[in-house]
């Protein structure tokens, strides 16, 4: 399992990188894992989201699984390469499986997320 050290890390295995005030959002290595052979995505709409909103889902031959916002803002942009390969999640999920892009109202947010370091322990 990797965690990049340049990202941000929630419980429910969702990463987040902040460029600016742009946020790109994916689920970790981990969760790509467990979740086995990724089947299909359901992206959210474009719009305001208030953090720990439910706002796609991954299903896999195994389950299906809510990806929830871990900051609040507007989804500007959807990973749209995900309905049609959506088993980039597995193959690269920390480059083209991202899934979402929010504007967040408030960079700090991410001050309260967890860095590579306390995800990696948490899920060893």
């Amino acid at each position: 399992m990797t965690a990049p050290a340049d990202l941000n890390y929630t419980r429910d295995h969702e990463w987040v990188r902040l460029q600016g005030d742009i946020a790109t959002i994916g689920i970790t290595d981990h969760a790509q894992e467990e979740l086995s052979d990724v089947v299909f995505v359901e992206l959210p709409d474009l719009g305001d989201i208030e953090k720990a909103s439910p706002t796609a889902v991954v299903e896999s031959v195994k389950a299906a699984s809510d990806i929830y916002a871990p900051i609040s803002g507007e989804i500007i942009e959807v990973n749209t390469e995900l309905v049609v390969d959506p088993a980039k999640i597995n193959t690269d999920p920390y480059g083209t499986g991202w899934i979402f892009k929010i504007r967040v109202s408030s960079p700090d947010q991410v001050n309260g997320l967890m860095d590579a370091g306390s995800y990696t322990s948490m899920v060893s």
